[in-house]
């Protein structure tokens, strides 16, 4: 997909040319003609990844046409009524689009390799375009303007040399397509190929750096996605030869970027000026600032709504489709949907990601909606499993620092890009030398070995290795990590690993790991979506009851108390401590905790807040109602002194897709019962002990 400045995208070799309006004047006409000449003539510095000998014949012609065109601009002078030329020039100009655009693709950064292999394609287009050219220049009434006879001989050549222009792929484009077949049939067999013959291919179409690889990368990606809803639009499930060949290529790259060009001009390797320019940028600037609320994700495509809050687009328009009008962060119901883009947190995330080597896995983001896919050929997954070797060999070989720092930021970019890569590297061995990187004392192996190992514990067999031999190392990161975000990546590998009730069990036994959790939930230097992920890991360990007691001593229910108190009531953040604090009072020795410490007045003010969004409220009721059900009569009794009350509860039943409506006509259930009850018509369908003297 080509994206240009004006946010225009368009498919390779498609050529969206305007025809201009049969009323636009002679001269109008000639000076786009001219600009349009003169921005093809800008091409004929780049490098041209195929057909390079063929598109050099056509600038030529194209500067010859150029002198023509001035000739006649000047000829014509001032706008007439009729030029009989208007027809042939205006078909020239079509011509002239089209050419800029197979220019564009030819040259693009990113599609070098996926060019290369449309060689017999794009020598088709040419042909067409170059002839064309030839026949509208041949109708063009030359007698009509008086022009020099060196200017009608011009004519006269540009119309000969067109015809005789046969365009064909270079012999060295046919000879790199040869090369290239050739390596992706050893990826087939799983067999490396020849280092020397790669970096031939790579010269020829002008790959020459690991940020070259990045572009191929994301372009690849994006093609496979524009041809998978080809095949949709056209009902044909199964994968055509073209994502096949576009998968293949993918392959090729990763290969080339992790195994060739990872040491050649890497993106570590950068001047002290660029350093001093990426440090100015994200002074103050936190990671965490640049993760979408909603998927806790680095954001692609940064947009802004009515609140001012920015969002993924991605994952707004979901909450949007799924029926809510409010904004996740503050509850605040919109009167307007209207996303605007973040321009200036989109530059500073892609600086960020340029400066660190991040690759946004923008594309296998998209895939989602086909599902969690492997690559589409035998040559991707071939290469797939090549890397992850040569990655894991890496680590396993006394390296220098820089060389295993190298291998990690790949290995973090593939366990982030789908569950084929994290399979192959578990494949490899990489778990047990990622743990053992832990202990390292550079903190960015240190960061990136627990980022990696975060994204393998989302794997299966990933998760058993981890849990066997590296559990007492995360908790030890969770605790002491050296850097912040390597910290946040323990929390998090704790809360996919706490999903089996093994390893949940197995966390929950090392006196350190919630302790260490709860540090972050509390911690001023953290912010709301680091909080948010202990909050989420603690509550997985909480899945399993014998967890149950060991959070409740590491001081959960005072320190999310606190926590609500401090915060604003719409976030999510409120959300997840009402949802932990529910999930507490389900015992008695939580709801004791709760109400000690005033939890159910706290929890009555945010259920009467008209700020409250519906997702806090529904928590809230959650809260409330397990204190009902634990403690009885003295809560309900609470409840029935505030008026306000019963119309929050009716306002939650409102609504039920936030799934409390159960959960709130049960306490109104409650309170009818209660208030019967004191006037002596019903018997208790429930006592519990008293907690007054609690409060």
């Amino acid at each position: 997909m080509i994206h240009s400045k004006t946010g225009f995208s368009r498919r390779i070799l498609t050529f969206p040319a305007v025809q201009p309006c049969k009323s636009i004047s002679v001269t109008t006409l000639l000076d786009s003609l001219i600009q349009l000449a003169g921005d093809i003539l800008t091409f004929k510095q780049k490098h041209f990844s195929t057909n390079k000998r063929s598109f050099q014949k056509t600038i030529r012609q194209i500067q010859n046409l150029a002198i023509v065109l001035e000739e006649i601009r000047i000829r014509v002078g001032s706008p007439r009524r009729y030029f009989p030329g208007v027809s042939s020039l205006s078909e020239i100009h079509v011509i002239f689009q089209k050419l800029k655009f197979l220019l564009e693709d030819c040259t693009r950064d990113g599609a070098r390799v996926c060019m290369l292999m449309s060689s017999d394609q794009v020598s088709d287009h040419l042909q067409v375009l170059t002839l064309s050219i030839s026949t509208s220049l041949s109708s063009f009434p030359v007698s009509f303007v008086d022009l020099p006879s060196e200017v009608n001989e011009l004519i006269d050549l540009v119309v000969q040399q067109a015809r005789k222009h046969v365009v064909r792929p270079d012999s060295d484009d046919k000879k790199v397509i040869d090369s290239v077949n050739q390596v992706l049939a050893l990826f087939e067999n799983r067999v490396s190929p020849d280092p020397d013959e790669i970096n031939r291919i790579l010269d020829h179409v002008g790959i020459r750096t690991w940020g070259d690889c990045v572009k191929e990368v994301n372009f690849l990606g994006e093609e496979i996605e524009a041809e998978r809803l080809e095949n949709k639009k056209k009902n044909n499930n199964s994968n055509n030869a073209r994502v096949e060949l576009l998968s293949s290529l993918m392959g090729f790259i990763c290969y080339c970027r992790c195994v060739i060009l990872n040491k050649r001009d890497h993106h570590l390797h950068r001047d002290e000026s660029e350093l001093r320019v990426h440090e100015d940028l994200f002074r103050g600037i936190k990671v965490e600032d640049l993760l979408c609320p909603i998927s806790l994700e680095i954001m692609t495509d940064p947009v802004v709504i009515e609140t001012g809050h920015t969002y993924d687009r991605s994952s707004i328009t979901k909450w949007f489709g799924s029926g809510n009008i409010t904004c996740p962060k503050t509850g605040k119901i919109l009167t307007s949907t209207e996303l605007v883009n973040n321009v200036s947190v989109s530059h500073v995330i892609q600086k960020h990601c340029r400066a660190n080597g991040v690759v946004l896995a923008i594309n296998s983001r998209k895939r989602k909606s086909h599902g969690d896919v492997a690559p589409d050929s035998l040559a991707a997954k071939g290469a797939g499993r090549l890397i992850a070797r040569f990655l894991t060999s890496e680590l396993i070989t006394n390296g220098d620092e820089e060389t295993v720092y190298r291998a990690l930021r790949e290995i973090r970019v593939l366990t982030k890009t789908g569950s084929f890569n994290r399979s192959c590297l578990v494949e490899a061995g990489c778990v047990s030398p990622l743990i053992n990187l832990l202990a390292s004392e550079d903190s960015r192996i240190q960061e990136n070995a627990m980022a990696a190992l975060l994204n393998l514990s989302k794997h299966a067999a990933g998760k058993g290795e981890i849990a066997g031999e590296g559990l007492g190392l995360i908790v030890e990161i969770l605790n002491e990590g050296d850097k912040t975000e390597t910290r946040l990546y323990a929390a998090s590998a704790l809360f996919y690993l706490s999903s089996v009730e093994d390893y949940s069990l197995l966390i929950g036994e090392n006196a350190d790991a919630i302790p260490g959790l709860m540090r972050i939930v509390t911690g001023d230097e953290f912010g709301d979506s680091a909080k948010r992920n202990a909050l989420l890991a603690v509550m997985g360990l909480l899945m399993q009851p014998e967890n149950h007691w060991r959070v409740l001593a590491a001081g959960a229910v005072p320190a999310l108390l606190d926590l609500l108190r401090d915060e604003e009531t719409g976030g999510e953040l409120t959300a997840d401590c009402l949802a932990t604090l529910a999930k507490l009072a389900e015992y008695p020795d939580g709801t004791i905790g709760v109400i000690r410490r005033g939890g159910l007045k706290l929890a009555v003010k945010i259920l009467s807040s008209s700020e409250a969004s519906p997702a806090v409220k529904q928590h809230c009721v959650g809260l409330v109602l397990n204190l009902c059900l634990n403690a009885g009569n003295d809560v309900v009794g609470v409840l029935v002194k505030d008026s306000v009350v019963m119309g929050s509860l009716y306002t939650v039943i409102s609504n039920g897709e936030y799934g409390g409506s159960k959960k709130a006509s049960a306490l109104i259930r409650m309170i009818h019962e209660y208030q019967e009850r004191k006037t002596g018509s019903v018997e208790p369908s429930f006592q519990r002990g008293r907690f007054i003297h609690a409060w």
